[in-house]
């Protein structure tokens, strides 16, 4: 919490003092968005200072969401009805679990309503803000359901599917039911439904993490609001009759394990949320500076590279014209940084451009070692024509051309690559957001919702590395 804290401080104090420092320089639009941006940056520290975790309960219409809601929390709050879309807006409770942590329920529209594009869409932007997501089913999961469920781990947070309304089902038809939900989350390949097959008939294909559906662990069995049962009653005077009694709610399980992650969890998803909110802030806020030096930029690139060509043309020896191209690199790297006021130290510029030549397929590489051959070629036809051989000469020209041309193009390819590095905002350096996510991932628990989120969270942050 300490580290995400300071995070986020690092990246708004920079941001701030940038704000300040263009303003001159920018126009009304520009400085609106990169308030916008600061703004968003405060409210993650004000939430993650506050320690409100924010549980959001999504399904399709007539699940039992808002009832779900009302029965952990012990009384009924939120309006529920026999009428398909009773919640029409996103509304939020305060449920008090005890301890230093707040939690906020937030009950959402049905995701399949008719003309509610606009009300899925507001869920789908409460779903990025929320630290933990209840799914909602009845039964065997439709092919709606299952389209909701994997846009909704595409934002990759812990999922609960909660299997509502089991008092509805048979015993034998509900563990059915349970074992194929248990079969969905287990399998290995996505089960996506044919456009011309029923929505029972499913074909296989190949699956991404986010495509699964969530761990056979965090599956839970409620009912939410049984159904009355007749029951017999037995007079002193020997008359029978029959009355409807409701029996509790079956919400323990759902209740322990939601106590369960926040008490033991809630911080870490506290901090990776607030983390990957000012990650996002940060790249945008880095992409307006990107975008208002773009032409600039271009002409640093070009100055550099014309610039390494020219030094490593002149210079005879090939050890030393290949080092200094490579410091070349460097400084360009460090001179973009300064160009749209990004923090990049020495030692980051160092691993960015080792990053750069070890990911760019061999090609960059490869250009380094021509280089370095053709530096030995022309420092030997330097000894050569140093002694009056006009071929020597011939050949140091020749080689010196080549390799100051093979120098130029490297250089260009590594400007344009740190820029892409840069449109994220350095969220890599040693407070940066995707350092400090990757830390506390790297300290999770075993056998959490968390934990079996881990994969997916850290393949989205090697795409960006």
């Amino acid at each position: 919490m300490n580290r995400a804290r300071a995070s986020i401080r690092q990246a708004q104090s920079f941001y701030s003092q940038q704000r300040r420092s263009r303003q001159q320089a920018m126009d009304v639009k520009q400085l609106a968005a990169m308030q916008a941006q600061l703004d968003r940056l405060s409210a993650t520290l004000e939430r993650l200072d506050g320690g409100m975790i924010r549980i959001a309960a999504f399904g399709l219409v007539s699940r039992g969401k808002s009832t779900v809601l009302n029965s952990l929390m012990g009384q009924k709050i939120l309006t529920t009805g026999p009428i398909h879309g009773v919640t029409q807006w996103p509304r939020s409770v305060q449920w008090d679990v005890g301890g230093n942590l707040a939690v906020e329920l937030i009950d959402t529209p049905g995701l399949d309503e008719v003309e509610g594009q606009v009300r899925s869409e507001m869920a789908r932007n409460i779903a990025r803000a929320a630290d933990l997501i209840l799914f909602v089913v009845s039964g065997d999961i439709t092919r709606t359901e299952y389209e909701a469920l994997c846009e909704l781990r595409r934002t990759q947070k812990p999922l609960i599917l909660v299997f509502n309304k089991i008092d509805l089902y048979p015993e034998q038809d509900r563990q059915a039911i349970y074992r194929q939900l248990q079969y969905f989350a287990s399998a290995k390949q996505k089960r996506k439904q044919a456009a011309v097959e029923s929505e029972d008939d499913w074909v296989e294909v190949d699956e991404t993490p986010s495509d699964r559906l969530p761990h056979q662990e965090d599956i839970v069995m409620v009912a939410a609001d049984p159904a009355p049962l007749q029951v017999r009653i037995q007079w002193p005077d020997g008359r029978v009759s029959y009355e409807l009694e409701t029996p509790p709610p079956q919400i323990e399980e759902l209740k322990d394990k939601i106590l369960q992650v926040v008490q033991e969890q809630g911080r870490s998803l506290l901090a990776i949320n607030a983390l990957v909110q000012a990650k996002d802030a940060q790249e945008e806020l880095a992409k307006a500076s990107i975008k208002a030096r773009q032409e600039q930029a271009e002409t640093l690139i070009w100055r550099f590279a014309q610039y390494k060509a020219a030094a490593v043309a002149l210079n005879p020896l090939a050890l030393f014209d290949v080092l200094g191209g490579a410091i070349a690199d460097l400084l360009l790297i460090r001179a973009l940084a300064r160009l749209y006021g990004l923090p990049m130290t020495g030692y980051e510029a160092g691993k960015l451009w080792q990053q750069i030549l070890f990911s760019s397929g061999g090609v960059l590489l490869s250009e380094l070692a021509n280089g370095l051959f053709m530096g030995f070629g022309k420092s030997a036809a330097a000894i050569i024509g140093a002694s009056g051989d006009v071929g020597g000469m011939t050949g140091y020209v020749g080689a010196a051309i080549a390799q100051a041309s093979v120098a130029g193009f490297g250089t260009y390819k590594v400007g344009q690559a740190a820029q892409v590095y840069l449109e994220q905002g350095c969220t890599w350096g040693p407070l940066g957001a995707n350092t400090v996510i990757q830390d506390i991932l790297s300290q999770v628990e075993p056998n959490t919702v968390l934990y079996r989120l881990r994969e997916e969270l850290q393949q989205q942050l090697e795409v960006k590395n």
